[in-house]
C-alpha cells in the first residue's frame, strides 16, 4: 500500500469512506485501518474516524507539491535550478544533499522533505522536525575560490529568507548573527552551511534552511528557546509551504549564483536593517568569551563588538551570541 497516495488523499481535512480508500489503493478495508493508524503514530498525526463518514484528518496538512514549486518559480530561479527532490522523510537534508554531493550531483540540486529524524542545527543541536509542519530544504552549489570567498554567505543567505518572508507578507523580520531567522527575537528559523573540498580552492556548498511554519505545540515543547512561526504570524493563514518554497529559492539561487563575484558587501546594508541586536549589550561564548555592544558586521560578515577599550573583530565558528539581559 502507498502511503504517500493515502496522506494525499487525506490531505484536503474531508472525510474519505474506508470502502473508497479501500478500492483506491486495492487492498481491504481492515488494511487501510492498520495503515491509518500507523501513520498517525509514525508521524504523529491526528486521524479521526466517525462512523458512516469514514476518516479524515482534522485541518487537513499541506503536503509539498513539486509541480506547485516550480510553477512558482521567476525564471532566474527556474534556470538555476538544477534538480528538485521532494523527500517524505530523510534523516537531514543538508546530510542527503551531502550524499547526492558526494555521488556527483550537479550544482542546483534542492532537496526538501517533510520530515528530517536527524535535523541538525549550528552546534550539533538538534532541529525539531514535525511532518508536513515546517520547511526544511538544502541546496547544493560549487564555489571555486575555496572558504576564503564564502565569508559573510551565511549572513547573506538570512537576508535572502528575510525578503522571501517580506515577499509572502511577513513583516517584523529578524536576523541574528550568524544564522538566527527571528521575529520579534523569537526564532523563526535558522541557516546550516557545511562544505566539501578544498577549503583554498574548489569546493561544494550545502546551504540548509529551517522554518518554522505551523510547529505542533507538542513538538514545540522541546525547543529550549523563545520560538514561534509563520502561522502564528499570520493569524492562522500562513502560505502554503510549497509557495514558501518557492519564494525562498527565488531569492536564494540567484545569491548562489552571484555570490563568490559580488562577496558579502551588497548584503551588508541590508542584514544590518534586520539586525535584531543592533547597538544592544551582548554576550559572546565560544573559544574565547567576551561582553559588549553588537555593532552590526564588516564586510565580510564578522561582527563587530564595542568592548569599550576598542572594536573586537569576531569571525563565526563554534559561538553562541546572547542579548545580555
Amino acid at each position: 500500500m502507498s502511503r504517500s497516495t493515502l496522506l494525499s488523499v487525506l490531505a484536503n481535512g474531508d472525510f474519505h469512506s474506508g470502502q473508497a480508500l479501500a478500492d483506491l489503493l486495492g487492498v481491504s478495508r481492515t488494511a487501510v485501518w492498520k495503515q491509518l493508524n500507523l501513520l498517525a503514530a509514525e508521524f504523529e498525526l491526528e486521524v479521526e474516524s466517525r462512523r458512516g463518514k469514514g476518516y479524515r484528518i482534522p485541518g487537513g496538512i499541506d503536503l509539498l507539491d513539486p509541480a506547485q514549486v516550480k510553477g512558482a518559480l521567476n525564471s532566474a530561479a527556474q534556470r538555476l535550478l538544477g534538480r528538485l527532490e521532494i523527500l517524505e522523510t530523510i534523516d537531514s537534508t543538508n546530510a542527503q544533499v551531502m550524499r547526492r554531493a558526494e555521488q556527483g550531483a550537479a550544482a542546483g540540486l534542492v532537496c526538501s522533505a517533510e520530515q528530517q529524524t536527524a535535523g541538525r542545527g549550528r552546534q550539533g543541536r538538534r532541529w525539531v522536525s514535525p511532518y508536513a509542519s515546517n520547511l526544511y530544504l538544502s541546496v547544493l552549489w560549487d564555489f571555486s575560490q575555496g572558504a576564503a570567498a564564502l565569508e559573510g554567505l551565511s549572513l547573506a543567505v538570512g537576508v535572502a529568507v528575510a525578503r522571501a518572508l517580506q515577499n509572502c507578507g511577513l513583516i517584523d523580520i529578524q536576523l541574528k548573527w550568524p544564522n538566527d531567522v527571528l521575529h520579534r527575537n523569537a526564532k523563526l528559523g535558522g541557516i546550516l552551511l557545511e562544505m566539501q573540498g578544498d577549503v583554498a580552492g574548489p569546493c561544494r556548498v550545502v546551504v540548509g534552511i529551517g522554518l518554522n511554519v505551523a510547529m505542533p505545540a507538542a513538538a514545540g515543547d522541546s525547543i529550549d528557546q523563545a520560538w514561534t512561526d509563520i502561522a502564528t504570524l499570520s493569524e492562522g493563514e500562513p502560505p502554503c509551504r510549497s509557495a514558501l518554497l518557492a519564494a525562498v529559492l527565488n531569492e536564494l539561487l540567484p545569491l548562489l549564483a552571484a555570490f563568490e563575484q559580488r562577496g558579502f558587501r551588497p548584503w551588508r546594508t541590508q542584514w544590518q536593517a534586520l539586525d535584531a541586536l543592533a547597538d544592544a549589550a551582548v554576550s559572546l561564548a565560544g573559544p574565547t568569551s567576551l561582553v559588549g555592544i553588537a555593532r552590526g558586521v564588516d564586510e565580510r560578515g564578522a561582527l563587530l563588538l564595542d568592548t569599550g577599550t576598542g572594536i573586537q573583530v569576531v569571525h563565526g565558528g563554534e559561538i553562541s551570541l546572547r542579548r545580555v539581559p
